[in-house]
């Protein structure tokens, strides 16, 4: 049951984030619901996942794991900035509230760090996506055969190509770093393009960071070999 609930947190923020980097579909008021949305999703993640904080400070550290616990504190450290930017710069949800400085740092912090939050959280799905491959295995009972199994990587590797393309075209990385301070938004763009294109993009860091994270394992898995030899 447990694992259920989670798998459904993972895809509501899942499709949160989607929607939220799509602004130009929601619309300003609806992009604050969601945000607020996302964020409580968020700590509902991390109570589910409590454990893992009480297990940072046992047992080894191998390569990986570092890299998982860096990307997690990433990720955590771009939640806060987002919300605080987004409590800073609400003109429906947090309207109300008595803030009257801190709009021009609050800007460029939710402009970059939406960027860099999208670009986090999907390279941390990445690094847990082999438990998803491992839910959707138990759920068909039967292993598919090989054809099938590269046909999904082919199209994986296809769908990650053409989220490049877009992550290129699109500039992204100039917003990230604050090269360019002002986002430009499409809105001759319609949904269905809007949406694909970020799912295109998030597919290429969960490609990435899904592959970088067998090659990792593997490798150790030869260097731990070679130890044992020795």
């Amino acid at each position: 049951m447990k694992i259920k609930l989670k798998l459904l947190i993972d895809l509501l923020m899942t499709v949160a984030l989607l929607l939220l980097v799509s602004y130009q579909v929601i619309g300003a008021k609806y992009h604050e619901w969601l945000g607020v949305f996302m964020f409580l999703l968020f700590i509902l993640h991390n109570v589910l996942n409590i454990r893992w904080y009480g297990n940072l400070f046992k047992g080894k550290y191998s390569f990986l794991r570092i890299i998982r616990t860096l990307i997690n504190f990433a990720v955590l450290i771009a939640m806060l900035c987002l919300a605080y930017s987004g409590i800073v710069m609400s003109r429906y949800v947090f309207a109300a509230l008595p803030i009257k400085s801190g709009m021009a740092l609050a800007r460029v912090m939710h402009l970059s760090g939406s960027y860099w939050g999208f670009v986090l959280m999907s390279i941390h799905i990445g690094l847990h996506w082999s438990m998803v491959t491992g839910v959707f295995r138990k759920l068909s009972g039967e292993r598919r055969k090989a054809v099938v199994l590269w046909s999904m990587r082919l199209l994986a590797a296809a769908i990650a190509g053409y989220g490049a393309y877009c992550f290129w075209k699109a500039g992204i990385v100039s917003y990230m770093f604050l090269k360019v301070e002002f986002a430009f938004i499409d809105f001759d763009k319609n949904a269905a393009q809007v949406l694909s294109e970020y799912l295109a993009m998030m597919a290429l860091w969960v490609f990435i960071s899904y592959y970088a994270a067998k090659g990792i394992e593997k490798f150790s898995a030869v260097i731990q070999k070679r130890k044992e030899k020795k």
